[in-house]
């Protein structure tokens, strides 16, 4: 079954990013996200019937889609949690289209948000550090690698090795995700330009990835609202279709990869496409996860902007930012914008949203018709890509 332009984003909702933790709990702030999405959308509370999810860090796993839906007083046909981390909110988009083309449901909310404190970081990594609750923790850590900070750097560091990727290369997609974030002042870094030698001359967080390579947690939400392409068209907004979409996914640690270098993204990406009818070269808009400098050069690689290994000269010599050839992250990415959770990736599904509607301001791509998405759930082993455009051909 094909899901291209049966169904399209017709709200969306966005709380700023906030690096001091609010005084409020992360279903408040998904709760906010949420009316936004549902008014900007032209809807109300009692059209929505379908939910889905990612439940905030720190807070309830089991039961969580019926303490979503009770919090927000919305009783749906179908609620779902997604669970597979920063690929999570790209999930959403695909599963609400797929239950809306099998008559489940009509109007799906999709929510993720958290509020980020010391608290829940730290509870986070003790759970990771539980044998009885990570294998990641049982059969990794004991032996040296023990957070995303690490996995990550390995990647970074066998890049290099087999194919010559400098910091100098990876610092270029910092420096303009950056000076994106600069036309948006939403993002937490606005204002606050940088340049390929601050990238190199900051902190080693870990070896070979320095701290402006690396993202910035920080509370916030967002929130889409879906549904069928026909009823889009009698909506308040332009109508983004889903055109095409691919989800995959590969051993839970990066360390069991064979070649870590390739991540399902690869494989994503392809289907994504294929079920759009379309390829790299016909994209206006990358917008797509990037928890650290090497996650955008690997997702580019394996999604087919250039060639394995290529990433390194591709990212050095093509203008990444919203005035360049290959617009990519144009609202900071979560590196600039900062990374609402410490999964959060929905801000790549909004900007892409907001660039496809010509909404974006000072910062809007010229002639923007087709995104591609990315979401990447713990370390380029959970990969959802999504292509979505103005018009179904």
């Amino acid at each position: 079954m094909s899901l291209k332009g049966k169904a399209a984003i017709v709200g969306m909702g966005e709380l700023r990013p906030m690096k001091t933790p609010p005084k409020r709990t992360g279903m408040g702030l998904i709760a906010e996200a949420a009316s936004r999405a549902i008014q900007d959308a032209g809807l109300t509370k009692a059209d929505i019937d379908g939910v889905m999810g990612e439940p905030p860090d720190g807070d309830v796993g089991d039961g969580y889609p019926e303490m979503l839906t009770q919090y927000l007083r919305i009783f749906p046909c179908t609620c779902n949690t997604v669970g597979t981390l920063g690929a999570s909110s790209a999930g959403m988009v695909w599963r609400a289209a797929a239950a809306i083309e099998a008559g489940l449901c009509t109007n799906v909310l999709c929510v993720q948000g958290t509020v980020i404190t010391p608290r829940n970081v730290s509870e986070q990594n003790a759970t990771r550090s539980n044998p009885e609750m990570s294998t990641k923790a049982e059969f990794f850590s004991p032996y040296g690698p023990n957070n995303n900070n690490t996995f990550y750097a390995f990647v970074a560091q066998r890049h290099a090795h087999e194919f010559g990727t400098t910091i100098a290369q990876r610092a270029r997609i910092a420096v303009d995700q950056r000076f994106n974030a600069g036309a948006n002042p939403d993002a937490l870094f606005y204002g606050k330009p940088i340049t390929i030698e601050d990238v190199i001359d900051s902190r080693l967080i870990s070896d070979p990835l320095h701290l402006l390579e690396c993202v910035m947690p920080c509370s916030g939400a967002a929130a889409l609202v879906i549904t069928s392409a026909d009823r889009a068209k009698s909506l308040r907004h332009k109508p983004v279709y889903l055109l095409g979409a691919g989800e995959c996914q590969s051993p839970y640690s990066i360390m069991e990869n064979p070649d870590p270098t390739t991540s399902p993204i690869k494989i994503a990406a392809a289907r994504a496409f294929r079920m759009a009818g379309v390829g790299p070269r016909d994209i206006n808009l990358v917008s797509v996860y990037d928890c650290y400098t090497i996650t955008v050069l690997i997702t580019l690689e394996d999604a087919g902007f250039c060639k394995k290994g290529e990433g390194g000269p591709f990212v050095q010599q093509t203008d990444l930012t919203y005035k360049g050839k290959l617009p990519l992250n144009t609202h900071g990415g979560q590196l600039s914008f900062g990374q609402p959770g410490l999964a959060g990736g929905m801000s790549a599904i909004t900007e892409a949203v907001r660039q496809l509607r010509g909404e974006a301001g000072v910062r809007q791509v010229a002639n923007c018709q087709l995104a591609y998405v990315n979401g990447n759930g713990g370390c380029l082993n959970d990969e959802c890509s999504l292509i979505l455009g103005r018009h179904v051909s």
